[in-house]
């Protein structure tokens, strides 16, 4: 099977990432005193700098490209490279002085839908960055389909099917090209694992409003209005 040349060839993702983090860095005046301290106005200034530019960024590896998705879409950016790979890239923004942060990734049973297609990446954008003054300093990049993070770094969230997080936006392990195969096998036992944990959660929850539903029919109510007749 044909695998796509900028995360299986040449070192093209290290390029990319390179490239991007020094553009980023270069970028003056797109924040203010007023919205570097808030992560979400942040991420949305460097995600509209890397939409509006990632095709510049990628050069000649790219075919047609895309940003205009809707906000619960899984992209926030798509292209297709020369050789007919298609590619949909979600930017996640991390800001390194918090202490604890779990993005969210794609829930499990839209990402096993998307990679139904061997052509299809499902690529994280993940840009780290630290606060300096009135600016956001790029400290890394990270360009990698899903397949490439460990997952010693990933965990499921009770959301749906089941979402697939990053545990910890701190501690993030890439495996350069890493067996799609391979890891989609670690997802299904991953949630060969979680189903069952979550059923037994909802067998908790059965019997906790079970007992809830016994205590209010023993419950007597009083008539609202047969109260208000006794006063008088």
């Amino acid at each position: 099977m044909k695998k796509s040349q900028i995360f299986y060839g040449s070192p093209h993702r290290e390029e990319i990432e390179k490239r991007l983090k020094k553009f980023l860095n270069e970028q003056t005046d797109f924040l203010s005193a007023r919205t570097i301290n808030s992560p979400r106005a942040v991420g949305d200034a460097i995600e509209n700098i890397i939409t509006e530019n990632f095709k510049t960024i990628l050069g000649d590896l790219v075919g047609e490209y895309s940003s205009s998705f809707a906000r619960r879409a899984m992209a926030d950016l798509a292209f297709t490279d020369n050789d007919g790979f298609y590619y949909v890239v979600d930017v996640k923004t991390h800001r390194l002085d918090t202490k604890f942060n779990m993005p969210n990734l794609t829930s499990v049973e839209r990402l096993s839908r998307f990679y139904e297609e061997d052509v299809n990446y499902f690529t994280l954008l993940k840009i780290n960055y630290k606060i300096n003054g009135t600016r956001a300093e790029i400290a890394k990049v990270t360009f990698a389909p899903i397949e490439f993070f460990d997952w010693q770094c990933l965990t499921i969230g009770a959301l749906g099917w089941g979402q697939i997080q990053i545990a910890n936006a701190n501690v993030v392990k890439i495996v350069p090209k890493n067996s799609r195969k391979k890891w989609m096998l670690e997802l299904c036992d991953t949630m060969f694992e979680f189903y069952p944990k979550e059923i037994g959660k909802i067998g908790e929850r059965l019997d906790h409003f079970k007992k809830i539903r016994k205590a209010w029919e023993k419950r007597i109510m009083h008539d609202p209005l047969q109260l208000d007749f006794n006063r008088h």
